[in-house]
């Protein structure tokens, strides 16, 4: 029994480092799951909200509001097939989205959101995205950003 425990400790620990291995072999920032979130930012510089913004806006880069619908006003068509970002700061901490946007697979091995800064275990991938991760780090962090900016739930009129 105790040495069950002791494993189960240890598993975790484990796991991190062989994520953090994992990515630094694929020429991605390394980065560490602690639970369910990514805890330390993967640029060296704070997220940038108005860059987030822009981003998540754009349908040919984030593709966010295929699916989401958000607080901008502006945006047309947005989406209803998964949870509605208003509100999402005040709901999850800058580094659970972070986790989320990183690889969502890790909370949720069906999830139909894409891995937006990994490159292991996917299939059927765009030939534009064949390689290389659909955001950069930085632009994880600024869509980070913009995502803790969203406090309030959206009101309905």
């Amino acid at each position: 029994m105790r040495r069950t425990r002791r494993a189960a400790r240890l598993v975790p620990a484990v796991l991190a480092l062989c994520l953090t291995a994992a990515r630094a072999e694929e020429g991605l920032v390394p980065y560490t799951i602690v639970g369910d979130a990514i805890p330390e930012p993967l640029a060296g510089t704070p997220g940038d909200p108005a860059r987030g913004r822009a981003i998540v806006a754009d349908r040919s880069r984030g593709l966010c509001l295929l699916c989401h619908a958000a607080p901008l006003p502006e945006e047309r068509f947005q989406g209803n097939l998964a949870p509605d970002l208003a509100g999402i700061g005040a709901r999850r901490s800058p580094a659970q989205l972070r986790l989320r946007l990183v690889d969502g697979r890790a909370l949720n091995p069906d999830t139909i959101m894409p891995s937006y800064y990994s490159l292991s275990g996917l299939v059927r991938v765009g030939r534009a995205w064949q390689g290389r991760p659909i955001l950069s780090a930085p632009e994880i962090e600024d869509v980070v950003a913009f995502l803790a900016t969203l406090r309030e739930p959206e009101r309905t009129p």
